[in-house]
């Protein structure tokens, strides 16, 4: 993760303080001060800024209803590691002052635990169970900066954009499924700002890490159960097969080269599964067995963009629709234009986002469209599977540049077939 603490050792933090806060008062009023705020602190300024928040702690608190923050949490993949991240962070939170807060990707607290005397406090700032803290509700924090940056992040005092937040320090780093890329939520130690000590960065760093190590470790126990539970099923066949969890992930592979995952099986879709062809899912008792199932070879894709996004997939003697994401329909769209040359993801990053930096999201999505339409993108470079025909549906518009999709795009590369480029 690198260094991002806001504070370097020895540092005198009243002094500091103090000059953070004459910084804050100066810069949000529009005025200039010997002392420039750090650019992750200036960048999430700006944004809170432009989004109309005000510093003297005015904005408008909502926690949501307590049933609403129970169904999160039982949804939520960090549910199962929650125990391990209290056990680490924990054993020296009481006596340190400090409060550990997990968020899912929406920025909604979901757990907090810690120094008692912390939480009450906390609880005066709606910094409870609950409470959706992200930039755009409570200004520059550690967990909405990280969310909007996409990296760990550390706030010292008055770098906090609204002032009922200068008493804190606050340190927040990301947590990824450690399979796919995907956000699932980010882990926050915070405490009164003067007790704030170097370590509690690598502290933080240390329970990311534990969280995604254990994180990996449930899933290859839950593929485990799986193939222990299909194994008289698996030893009556023969043939190439592939044995799946209801998300597509791989627990068993005979016959053919083992993939990570394919689509999420269901029972009206035919899969594109690199090795196999066309498959047919079977459901098990606590899977899915998916093996070829004959007819021809290729999959028909395509790609209706009249208007809103959709794709018709056919194949097998089948054939389904299912709604796409905007991202879903351009990232298809653009590897469809580039052929079987495809695109590396820092080319998908620029197309999609403007710029080298989301690789990470890139993964993400492309993981996401591979859970909707199956095997159809290949990897390095991206592009779109041998076996795949892609056509293009546009409405009543001629060309890609008179589509409406395309016209209104939030990708720059995709905005800019509107202009002929």
């Amino acid at each position: 993760m690198g260094n991002f603490s806001a504070i370097e050792p020895g540092t005198d933090l009243h002094r500091y303080a103090r000059e953070l806060a004459r910084m804050h008062d100066a810069v949000i009023g529009g005025g200039r001060s010997p002392l420039r705020p750090r650019s992750v602190v200036a960048r999430s300024w700006s944004r809170v800024l432009v989004a109309g928040l005000a510093p003297d702690g005015s904005n408008a608190r909502a926690l949501l209803p307590l049933a609403e923050v129970e169904r999160r949490r039982r949804n939520s993949p960090l549910s199962g590691v929650i125990g391990d991240l209290e056990q680490v962070v924990c054993s020296v939170a009481e006596a340190s002052h400090m409060l550990m807060v997990v968020t899912d990707a929406d920025g909604i607290v979901l757990w907090r635990a810690g120094s008692a005397k912390v939480r009450s406090r906390a609880d005066s700032l709606g910094f409870s169970e609950g409470a959706r803290w992200t930039e755009a509700t409570v200004g520059t924090n550690a967990i909405g900066t990280a969310l909007a940056e996409a990296a760990p992040v550390q706030l010292f005092s008055a770098e906090h954009f609204e002032q009922s937040q200068h008493p804190w320090y606050c340190t927040a780093a990301p947590i990824h499924d450690p399979r796919t890329g995907e956000l699932l939520g980010v882990v926050d130690v915070s405490g009164p700002a003067l007790t704030i000590h170097p370590t509690i960065s690598a502290l933080v760093e240390t329970a990311v890490r534990l969280a995604e190590a254990q994180l990996w470790r449930l899933h290859e126990n839950r593929l485990e159960r799986l193939r222990t539970a299909a194994a008289p099923v698996l030893a009556s066949m023969s043939g190439p097969l592939l044995l799946v969890d209801e998300h597509g992930w791989v627990a068993h592979a005979s016959g053919v080269a083992a993939t990570k995952r394919v689509a999420a099986p269901t029972s009206e879709r035919t899969l594109s599964v690199p090795g196999l062809g066309l498959c047919v899912p079977e459901q098990l008792a606590h899977g899915w067995l998916i093996r070829p199932a004959g007819g021809p070879a290729r999959m028909a894709i395509e790609l209706d963009l009249s208007g809103t996004p959709t794709v018709v997939v056919s194949g097998a003697d089948s054939a389904w629709r299912s709604p796409l994401s905007a991202r879903h329909a351009e990232i298809l769209l653009l590897l469809h234009l580039r052929g079987p040359q495809g695109m590396t993801v820092t080319e998908v990053s620029n197309g999609i986002y403007g710029d080298p930096d989301h690789a990470v999201a890139v993964r993400a999505e492309v993981s996401r469209l591979r859970r909707v339409l199956g095997s159809v993108v290949e990897s390095r470079p991206y592009r779109l599977a041998d076996s795949v025909d892609m056509t293009l549906t546009l409405g009543t518009a001629e060309r890609l540049a008179d589509c409406a999709f395309v016209r209104h795009a939030t990708s720059p590369a995709v905005r800019a077939l509107a202009d002929g480029r």
